[in-house]
């Protein structure tokens, strides 16, 4: 196990220098740079726009500005944001909150995917099955921004069940006792996590009603039913685990796939997380910290693999070898 974590952490740093080359150079191939609306302002003189310009290293050579930058990253120098806030500072603020929210809704869409494939595989082909498969498919439809919309209007304005927006309540947190801070937060995570979790459900469901529907017919699962066992314990307990495989895989792509589409779910809830840093990072071509942003970006993903490949090979002994 050792030697196969080596590996993967080595082609994981690979992945993610050659991610940050990447955007590099992307970035600073589209025309302009982060101070362009202020370069034409006629009352910013040339000397301050040279002087904005040298401070940011965008007078040097671009091969120049790459080695610079990479090198900053080494030492765990990220620069300062256009706005000269430190970017570190700024993706510590984020993170977190698109930690919390991402971990819970992902919980939930994975729970509620597989209550809803366990509920399928038992009464497959019924019109139980059909009923669920076509909610299914009605989530798994609805465009992200539209859904995270129609959620804040329905229960935060229409019904007024939810805050509008927001990780806390601004101008009484401070003043509330743990207990009260606690419940504060929740009660603004409830509506973007459940946002999340529906939007990403119906893919678990629909792998894991397949694992589950491969997995029934198998000889370990025939005898238990001959011996009595129940339908449902039949499921949960003897083929669910057999069929939770694919799911890991799911699970190592999912976690990154909401780090980055939860973008358009924070900028709706005015979540203060990464996809809204994100978001203002390109509104204002802000480099450093668009760039800083998918980089952790890409370790996200290159973590989430590796999370799925030991997984892997701790439910399946066959993959255990480092062979």
């Amino acid at each position: 196990m050792a030697a196969f974590l080596a590996r993967r952490l080595i082609q994981g740093f690979a992945v993610v220098v050659l991610v940050a080359t990447i955007v590099f150079f992307l970035i600073h191939a589209a025309p302009g740079d982060p101070f362009s609306s202020a370069m034409d302002n006629p009352a910013v003189t040339d000397s301050v726009r040279a002087a904005w310009r040298h401070a940011y290293g965008l007078d040097r050579p671009l091969p120049e500005q790459y080695v610079r930058y990479l090198a900053s990253v080494f030492r765990g120098e990220l620069g300062l944001s256009t706005s000269r806030r430190p970017v570190a500072d700024a993706i510590a603020d984020a993170l977190p909150n698109t930690l919390l929210l991402m971990t819970v809704g992902l919980a939930a869409g994975f729970g509620l995917g597989i209550l809803t494939a366990i509920a399928q595989a038992r009464r497959v082909g019924t019109r139980a099955d059909r009923i669920l498969g076509g909610i299914s498919l009605a989530f798994y439809s609805l465009p992200d921004f539209w859904f995270a919309q129609l959620m804040l209007v329905t229960f935060a304005l229409w019904l007024n069940i939810f805050p509008t927006g927001g990780s806390i309540e601004v101008t009484s947190y401070d003043l509330l006792s743990p207990a009260g801070k606690f419940f504060d937060r929740l009660e603004h995570l409830i509506l973007p996590a459940l946002t999340l979790a529906l939007l990403y459900f119906p893919i678990i469901a629909r792998h894991q009603r397949a694992a589950l529907l491969d997995t029934l017919p198998a000889e370990f699962v025939v005898t238990a039913r001959a011996k009595g066992v129940s339908e449902s314990s039949l499921v949960r307990r003897h083929a669910l685990r057999n069929a939770l495989l694919p799911v890991v895989t799911l699970l190592g792509v999912a976690f990154p796939a909401l780090f980055t589409g939860a973008v358009f779910v924070e900028k709706v809830f005015s979540w203060p997380g990464m996809g809204t840093l994100i978001v203002n990072a390109i509104s204002g071509r802000d480099y450093l910290l668009l760039t800083s942003a998918v980089i952790f970006s890409s370790a996200f993903v290159v973590m989430g693999s590796i999370a799925a490949d030991v997984l892997y090979r701790m439910l399946d002994p066959r993959l255990r070898s480092d062979h």
